[in-house]
């Protein structure tokens, strides 16, 4: 017996040695790749030195002779500690990730490839101006000048994940940062998905219902429209119906998911007049996705017109969100109605063929071929026509919507080959005044944004970017698939730029946007049908109303405010038949439960905060009444409506026009009314609660079910790496505060926060250097490195770094300069 143990205790002290040594070996590989900050190097394609000052939050400050070496600094620091989710990125725009992950990514793939989007960035190139140009040919030339520096050096192949997934490099081109730009455009764009459900649920509905299911936002009335269905043969609704919840989901890559949330942001300003300092102030958080790293990069370039610091993306020269000395600028997204699902029609007689107001025309067709690991490569044919590239049915669920003998093609202003984007950014960091950047943006064509601008004397917001130009008798108006071969459905081109939307030195002195309704302009000079939001513009303009004159620290209160005034509408509608009508009830039965809960959101303010129980009892409440009301209607496309639109819950609890029949279950004799789902749907709130919280209401914390989730891309969900890899913070806010946590609403965590503000920046121009940002996670990309995450902690909490433009305070406390020469 002492024999067998002896032999047990060597074998797993052996295995214990192995994994031991296995994992120091895996340690030193990986450190390999973190760079050294305090470095001097001779580099080909400089024109003179450049020093990299990397203050105490790793955010470099790049200083050089000329803009191309500034340009060629950051691609190199950019590469530095992005270089995996750099070329990552690529890929993804170039329709190239299955080379490196396999199966996983063929749909994603095939959706770029069919999109073109790397092709239109290749031709976007030669349109930007010489200027432009040479900045994308120095920024390739740094990031180029790291991938050779990590190839001679042996550094670890620049990132610990090269040593997992194929390592070859290639090197970096001007198109590829236009491809990340392109790659954004598709992220924050929303209008095809917008259709496809619109359309979807019109096949379900009835007009009267549509209109509570999908509201428009308040404002401006519009002109009924044709019913989706009547558009097509009789016969197809019918079976289209059975395909409308089967659409698959490729969960590879948020930048790329069809069906993520688009982009949401908070943006406002103030003038002089409204500034207890007297200068302006300027405030914008940009909301994304979460992932780890984050999809921002902080940043400062010294350009020959002076300092700009603030958000970068890894892939591009471009300061997106920041300041000069002078001029600071934040873009909130638009909803800009840039895209539409055109139905072409195939000739019976020859599939190859669609139908236009000419005629029948062949498509234009090319082959692909999409390179898999581990399995065979797949050939696809891309056919695109007049309207756009077309895409399969398997795509944004366009299967449930395409009629037999049709397919779908997308128009969409961000295809246009001659899109001049990166030239207006360059253009706006080189601004100095809010006149002068007017001017640059108007080669702005995508994604279209609301840009809130402030100099140290006025403040302004311009919508930016193509708006397309649609006629007045146009089918649908951009709301449902239109029919690809009536001339009235077809683009027209796009809008001056003279007439997009402009606010300029409000006489109010405060601007601002949180993706609400800007204009209620008529068709076809409306902007969208579809908005991002309608409640929290309602908390901005109390919170700025409030106050007489701002400060930098108002304006940093405003971005963190969680307070929802949703919960604070809404909780009186849903619960009016229940509070203070109930009988005693014994503690532990669900009567008692369901008193406790009604006395503790009674008395609650509507204040999101991680700490509070009644965050969480109203959400769950809400969710599952928004279920209650849907499923029995719409069957599977619920799933689509994981999150409740307040308006709708308004329309159905104040019986508007009849909505209060979504209360009655069609499946069940009973005829119920909205007090009898209210109550139900709160004791199943409960009991959910219950189960995976505990019944204790009054311990419950919000943030143990908010819990924001910056997930690694790629290795997010390995066994073990995943807990170095992926950050996770308890959080405050929801999805309509303007501190906004937007939840994912998929079980079994329907409240994690995966969409929110990853970039927070308060400018104040009476005092430029007292201006703050911050990001959600680190700067580095490298999970063994000390700045991968530490950002994120004063994230978390509210706070803010300094957002300098003196070199003097970037080097105080530097966490290292790196030396670039000219190579002799």
């Amino acid at each position: 017996m002492s024999f067998v143990f002896r032999w047990l205790l060597r074998l797993v002290s052996g295995v214990a040695v192995v994994v031991f040594l296995g994992g120091v070996v895996v340690y030193y590989l990986a450190a390999q790749s973190l760079p050294d900050y305090n470095k001097r190097y001779a580099l080909e394609g400089l024109n003179g030195p450049v020093e990299i000052v990397r203050d105490n939050a790793n955010v470099p400050h790049i200083f050089g002779t000329n803009d191309p070496d500034i340009y060629f600094g950051l691609g190199f620091a950019h590469a530095q500690d992005r270089l995996w989710q750099m070329t990552t990125l690529r890929r993804a725009a170039q329709g190239r990730l299955s080379e490196v992950f396999g199966t996983r990514t063929v749909k994603t793939d095939e959706l770029m490839r069919r999109l073109d989007l790397y092709g239109v960035a290749q031709q976007a190139v030669a349109a930007q101006d010489p200027g432009a140009i040479a900045a994308l040919q120095a920024y390739s030339a740094g990031v180029n000048a790291w991938i050779a520096t990590v190839n001679k050096d042996a550094l670890g192949r620049g990132a610990p994940e090269f040593f997992l997934f194929a390592p070859n490099i290639a090197p970096w081109r001007p198109a590829d940062s236009i491809g990340v730009g392109k790659l954004m455009a598709l992220r924050l764009s929303s209008h095809v998905q917008a259709e496809v459900l619109r359309a979807q649920a019109a096949l379900l509905l009835p007009a009267g219902r549509l209109r509570d299911l999908l509201p428009d936002a308040p404002g401006a009335g519009l002109v009924e429209l044709p019913e989706y269905g009547a558009l097509f043969p009789k016969s197809w609704p019918q079976t289209a119906t059975a395909l409308i919840a089967q659409t698959p989901r490729d969960d590879f890559l948020a930048v790329v998911q069809p069906w993520a949330f688009a982009g949401a942001s908070n943006g406002f300003a103030a003038a002089p007049a409204r500034s207890a300092a007297g200068g302006t102030l300027l405030a914008n958080d940009p909301h994304l996705g979460f992932s780890a790293p984050s999809i921002w990069y902080l940043a400062r370039l010294q350009l020959a017109t002076g300092g700009v610091i603030g958000a970068t993306i890894p892939g591009a020269p471009i300061v997106l969100a920041g300041r000069s000395q002078t001029l600071g600028w934040g873009g909130t997204s638009a909803y800009v109605d840039d895209q539409d699902v055109m139905i072409e029609e195939l000739n019976p007689a020859n599939a190859q063929q669609y139908r236009t107001p000419q005629g029948w025309k062949p498509f234009q067709n090319r082959r692909t071929i999409i390179e898999i690991k581990d399995a065979a490569p797949l050939t696809i044919t891309l056919r695109n026509t007049e309207n756009g590239p077309v895409l399969p049915g398997g795509h944004y669920g366009l299967a449930s919507i395409t009629p037999p003998g049709h397919v779908a093609a997308i128009r969409w202003t961000a295809l246009d080959p001659d899109d001049t984007t990166f030239t207006a950014m360059l253009g706006l960091m080189r601004a100095t005044t809010v006149d002068e950047a007017l001017d640059a943006l108007e080669g702005y064509k995508s994604p279209p944004l609301n840009m809130t601008l402030a100099d140290t004397g006025q403040i302004a917001m311009q919508v930016i970017g193509a708006i397309p130009s649609r006629d007045i008798d146009n089918v649908n108006q951009g709301r449902l698939p239109n029919l690809g071969w009536m001339e009235v459905n077809r683009w027209k081109g796009a809008m001056p730029y003279a007439r997009n939307p402009r606010f300029l030195a409000p006489e109010g002195g405060l601007l601002g946007n949180t993706n609400n309704k800007t204009v209620a302009a008529p068709f076809p000079d409306h902007l969208s049908f579809v908005w991002g939001d309608t409640q929290r513009i309602q908390r901005w303009q109390k919170l700025m109303q409030d106050r007489t004159v701002h400060t930098r620290e108002s304006f940093i209160d405003t971005q963190l405010d969680t307070v929802s005034v949703t919960a604070r509408a809404l909780l009186p509608l849903i619960a009016r038949d229940l509070w203070f009508t109930g009988e005693a009830a014994a503690t532990g039965t669900v009567e008692g439960q369901r008193k406790s809960a009604l006395d503790l959101l009674a008395s609650w303010n509507g204040e999101m905060s991680e700490h509070l129980p009644e965050p969480l009892i109203y959400a769950t409440w809400l969710r599952l009444l928004n279920q209650k009301l849907i499923r029995d209607d719409i069957g599977p496309l619920s799933d689509q409506f994981l999150h409740p639109d307040p308006i709708f819950i308004e329309r159905v609890f104040r019986n508007i026009d009849g909505a209060a029949a979504w209360c009655d279950i069609r499946q069940s004799t009973v005829a119920e009314t909205c007090a009898d789902l209210s109550r139900i749907a709160l004791d199943e709130a409960l009991v959910w609660i219950g189960e995976t919280y505990g019944t204790a209401l009054e311990s419950l914390r919000w943030g143990d079910a908010h819990v924001a989730r910056h997930d690694h891309p790629v290795l997010g969900d390995v066994p073990v790496l995943k807990w170095l890899v992926n950050i996770r913070q308890s959080t405050s806010g929801g999805d309509q505060t303007l501190q906004r946590g937007l939840t994912s609403g998929a079980m079994p965590r329907p409240f994690d926060n995966v969409h929110g503000a990853g970039y927070r920046g308060v400018y104040d121009f009476a005092d430029p250097d007292s201006s703050v940002f911050i990001m959600s996670t680190g700067q580095s990309g490298h999970p063994l490195s000390r700045h991968y995450d530490d950002l994120g902690v004063l994230w978390r909490r509210g706070e803010y770094l300094p957002m300098t433009l003196d070199p003097a305070l970037a080097r105080a406390a530097a966490v290292g300069v790196t030396e670039l020469v000219p190579r002799p």
